[in-house]
């Protein structure tokens, strides 16, 4: 996937449709490669999101809002000094390049108007935001480049502002007829024609050169002797008429198993049977369509890679030592040996001297009888050795039955490790990671959570949903809140319900005694379903009344056990279409 300097265009297009004169209310940094500017325009309030990393970079509108850390950046609150209250006047691309520059008119300390510059360059590990004052000086940067790191173009705060340098390239919209046959001509023949087109035309990403190769010759590996050069270059400038006209229709491809492939500014038709093509009203809704769910997830990932890591390592610690204590108990499992040595022995003591090192007797614990040879220690008398393996078999019996315990609990603990895990995986905001850690910190995990202070007193904010028959339908983030809403907030007469033998939210169809017709149930255990580590079109859901879920005593949280339950298997094919209140 690729944000090519057309589909800029195409945003820069739907920005200034969307957005001039809208006024820029607040300015949020969520993370460290992407700034939020929500501006207020006639009424609606828009976010505007510029995303200048490595991977993902970005310019549209979007319908997410992300939280803010609790101490701004630094470059952050320069934004805000200088953009707070600034009305958007326009956005520009520079010639075809992947560069956007946004245009601000506000007020100086002094009180004169002046016009300040949002400049974003999405250019893959090059990607930088810088802001600009009206004679292009460079006022800050999301990003500083000095010599040390290049020598071709420095971004330093002081420094006038330079385009990246130019590249050997031909710029498609300009290009005539005329020039592009005449470049064709002197090609290599041998050459992919869609690789052709990348390295001699700006902004031109794979994809779109595929799309046109496609188009030509009904193929995306053509060589370019195998093109007609005039079929090449009817294809070439009718998918550039469109830039021209902007014209646009926002496509995202998916494979079958629904996954998102590649998304453009319009259709792309070189993908085969299998895939859908899906359209979008703008780029902003297309590109959280594709990018929404790997966003958040390499946020949740990012912010909380040290409870990642706590998890790992404590989960395999307690893997190693379940391995080494179940050797143990296969050892111990052995201690009848021991007591069956000590009763031959014990009948056979006539038979035995001090001083002798085995007992050759007939086993009759077997049938029919077997001739064994049990090892003595000469220096202890016949009946000192018969109480030396009782005395093993004492010990392992004990043994086994610690070990039994031990091994029991780590495995419990293994559990609440996944379902915490699970949690980390669904969370959305600080706020549920922070509910984690605290979750962590009860759970007896503070020795390995440096520096961590629990917080005085904080509410657990549970998923709200409305079932179709206007039933509301509570969902846990994570085992605290579990705990909260089937424990606290729940009445004994409201359905509980939770995925089948796997990590997932607690749920509650707030039904006060009542019986909910048949759709609400079905909603409510497909919401068990989809807040869980499972997925697929039989997910099994358990589900039955509040008050027939008990936590037992010194349970971990969201650990409960429950009975007169009922079980129904549902789809999360359909996720994307419940949306709980708020979002």
């Amino acid at each position: 996937m690729a944000f090519d300097a057309g589909f800029l265009r195409a945003v820069v297009f739907e920005l200034n449709r969307d957005l001039a004169d809208g006024k820029v209310d607040k300015i949020g940094q969520p993370s460290a490669d992407e700034v939020v500017l929500q501006i207020r325009h006639f009424g609606e309030t828009r976010r505007l999101l510029i995303r200048a990393g490595a991977s993902l970079s970005r310019l549209s509108l979007t319908g997410e809002n992300k939280d803010n850390p609790a101490t701004p950046p630094m470059f952050c609150m320069l934004l805000r000094k200088h953009l707070g209250g600034a009305k958007l006047l326009r956005v520009e691309q520079p010639g075809y390049e992947r560069i956007a520059r946004i245009a601000f008119s506000g007020y100086d300390e002094m009180g004169y108007e002046t016009e300040k510059y949002l400049v974003a360059e999405m250019m893959g590990k090059y990607s930088n935001l810088m802001l600009l004052d009206g004679n292009d000086r460079i006022l800050a940067a999301l990003r500083t480049v000095d010599f040390s790191t290049s020598r071709v173009r420095q971004v330093l705060p002081g420094m006038t502002y330079e385009l990246p340098p130019a590249q050997d390239k031909r710029e498609p919209l300009t290009e005539t007829r005329e020039g592009f046959l005449s470049a064709l001509a002197t090609a290599d023949p041998e050459q992919q024609a869609d690789k052709y087109l990348t390295a001699a035309y700006l902004g031109t990403s794979v994809q779109v050169a595929r799309e046109i190769v496609y188009r030509a010759t009904g193929r995306t590996d053509t060589r370019l002797f195998e093109t007609r050069p005039t079929a090449l270059a009817d294809a070439f400038f009718a998918w550039h008429e469109r830039l021209r006209e902007n014209r646009y229709e926002m496509t995202l491809m998916r494979a079958a198993d629904g996954a998102p492939l590649e998304y453009c500014y319009a259709p792309l038709t070189y993908f085969g049977a299998g895939t859908t093509c899906e359209t979008y009203p703008d780029a902003g809704a297309l590109l959280d369509a594709c990018f929404g769910e790997r966003e958040r997830l390499a946020r949740v990932h990012n912010r909380a890679s040290d409870l990642f890591g706590l998890i790992e390592r404590a989960t395999a610690r307690l893997a190693r030592k379940t391995e080494a204590q179940e050797g143990e108990l296969r050892e111990a499992r052995q201690g009848d040996l021991w007591q069956r040595r000590g009763d031959l022995l014990t009948a056979n003591l006539w038979r035995v001297q001090r001083g002798d090192t085995a007992l050759v007797t007939e086993d009759y614990y077997e049938d029919p009888p077997v001739t064994v040879t049990i090892e003595l220690d000469g220096r202890l008398s016949p009946a000192a050795n018969a109480q030396r393996f009782y005395k093993y078999y004492t010990k392992a019996k004990h043994a086994r039955v610690h070990l039994e315990e031990e091994i029991a609990r780590n495995r419990a603990e293994m559990e609440y490790l996944a379902t915490v895990r699970d949690a980390l995986l669904r969370a959305q905001s600080e706020q549920d990671l922070a509910e984690i850690r605290e979750e962590l910190w009860r759970a007896g995990y503070a020795a390995r959570m440096k520096g961590y202070a629990p917080p005085k007193q904080r509410k657990a904010r549970p998923l709200v949903y409305l079932s179709p028959n206007g039933y509301r339908v509570l969902v846990g983030r994570n085992n605290l809140q579990n705990d909260m809403l089937t424990f606290h907030t729940a009445a004994r007469g409201d359905l509980w319900f939770h995925v089948k033998g796997a990590p997932g939210s607690h749920v509650i169809l707030v039904a006060g005694g009542e019986e909910p017709p048949a759709e609400d149930y079905t909603f409510a255990a497909t919401l068990a379903a989809i807040h869980s580590s499972l997925s697929g079109d039989a997910v099994p859901v358990d589900y039955t009344r509040v008050r027939f879920v008990k936590k037992p005593p010194a349970a971990k949280p969201g650990y409960v056990t429950y009975s007169t339950n009922y079980t129904a298997y549902v789809s999360t094919a359909d996720k994307d279409r419940f949306r709980p209140e708020g979002a």
